[in-house]
């Protein structure tokens, strides 16, 4: 039974044809809308989940998947997103490596004088779940010791 898109009523009745595809309209609330939804189909849910698959491997940015797919990088943001929203919170386990390293003005392209730059950061690391990963970075304090 066809039921509203909008309040989920099914008392709907047929309302002429847009498109060449019938449209319903809801007696309940007025709403028109036809059924299905044309914009996804087998090929485009194919496309979207091995995008939200090689992303999360690490096996390629935004950029260079949408050059492979042929769409924008903006829709394979988009897609990612809405895949990691519709996850449930992980579980963080008790243990947490911690591991110290130095100048990671590098990894930002350019050299900040007021953070880094010499001095050692702490840098955190869980693993959440399999798959995924924190990292959390610290500079110490200017009263904390280094033994």
């Amino acid at each position: 039974m066809l039921s509203c898109k909008n309040c989920g009523s099914q008392d709907c009745v047929r309302n002429g044809r847009v498109r060449e595809r019938q449209r319903h309209k809801c007696k309940g609330c007025g709403y028109n809308f036809v059924e299905g939804d044309a914009r996804t189909d087998e090929k485009v849910a194919a496309t979207k989940a091995m995008c939200v698959i090689l992303y999360s491997l690490a096996k390629g940015s935004y950029n260079m998947l949408g050059k492979v797919f042929d769409r924008d990088r903006s829709l394979i943001y988009r897609w990612i997103k809405e895949a990691g929203l519709s996850l449930s919170d992980p579980d963080v386990g008790g243990q947490i490596r911690e591991m110290e390293f130095d100048e990671m003005w590098h990894f930002v392209e350019q050299k900040k004088t007021s953070f880094g730059s010499s001095r050692p950061l702490i840098a955190a690391h869980g693993r959440l779940s399999p798959g995924y990963s924190a990292l959390v970075i610290l500079q110490r304090s200017g009263g904390s010791t280094t033994r």
